[in-house]
């Protein structure tokens, strides 16, 4: 092996300040007090100018790092140039100084598929729920999510004026997971995150299922990963087809770095090939432990009611 980190260790690296500047992105729009506000497809499926500036900031600097990696971002946005104080041009030094997992050692830009969602939670955030917003990038080889790096903005902002914000959580597979401290709940407490603001009867029928002590219902997927990894609650359930590609790559390779597990609502693992289509659309079901009892528990008729990849 030569001196050179491997490419996917540099693209980590790239991601890691990459995502610190989307979240300063993120802060400062919040901060103008000018949302710019757009509706997608409806009242709760938003877009805001702090959307449209991450995902150009995110998408125009790792493309000038590695030209010849697949990006796949949420926001449909026109080409255009991209303004020079977007770019990030940084590397994570910390990153750049471990070992590369002897499987991904040889990898080549061409073979890697970043998906990215510069916003995840953004209804919450346009409400002030600001410790649900997470800027996400994840990178797949293979299909399989291999790593991801989660920006949380608005970290400590409860803390109030004067508090340091933003955290970055990152994982690679094989050599681990980093920006947080690891915590479980007791294995017999059962506690479900799930939709704050897309549930209808399928996914509350799902929840209920699971035989939870207790209900969790808050935005982004980011933020519900966050909450297994923290010791918050012991299971991510959402039987509907609302998740996407760009919700789930980071977060899922940051929950499996640890040992957890993301999957559909069948048990089947989602694929993160350039060409798949983006939606999500039997579910997702995220555990830290104790995947399987979750599985046996998704009633016939909710998995009827989905279509399984």
């Amino acid at each position: 092996m030569s001196g050179s980190p491997a490419v996917v260790m540099r693209l980590v690296a790239s991601a890691y300040k990459v995502a610190e500047k989307a979240g300063s992105i993120v802060r400062k729009v919040l901060h103008s007090g000018e949302l710019g506000v757009v509706e997608k497809t409806g009242a709760n499926d938003l877009q805001t100018l702090a959307d449209r500036l991450a995902q150009k900031s995110i998408c125009a600097s790792l493309s000038r790092h590695f030209p010849n990696i697949t990006i796949i971002g949420e926001e449909d946005l026109p080409a255009e140039k991209v303004e020079e104080d977007l770019i990030e041009k940084g590397q994570e030094e910390e990153i750049l100084q471990k070992s590369c997992p002897e499987e991904f050692q040889d990898l080549k830009e061409e073979e890697l598929v970043v998906w990215v969602d510069p916003l995840d939670g953004t209804k919450e955030y346009t409400e002030g729920l600001l410790d649900n917003v997470t800027v996400l990038i994840g990178i797949a080889y293979g299909g399989r999510a291999i790593a991801g790096v989660i920006n949380q903005p608005f970290y400590n902002y409860q803390l109030g004026p004067g508090a340091t914000l933003g955290r970055t959580l990152w994982a690679v597979l094989g050599l681990g997971a980093f920006g947080f401290q690891l915590q479980e709940l007791p294995g017999d407490r059962r506690i479900v995150t799930t939709t704050r603001s897309h549930s209808n009867k399928v996914v509350i029928e799902c929840v209920h299922a699971m035989e939870p002590h207790k209900v969790i219902r808050v935005g982004g997927a980011g933020n519900k990963i966050i909450q297994l990894i923290e010791g918050r609650a012991s299971a991510y359930v959402f039987a509907s087809a609302g998740c996407k590609k760009w919700d789930t790559c980071a977060p899922e390779a940051i929950l499996h770095a640890v040992g957890g597990k993301l999957t559909d609502m069948y048990g089947n693992a989602y694929c993160y090939h350039a060409d798949v289509k983006h939606m999500n659309s039997a579910g997702v079901l995220a555990t830290l432990r104790n995947h399987e009892y979750y599985v046996s528990r998704v009633p016939p008729s909710v998995l009827q009611a989905l279509k399984s990849d």
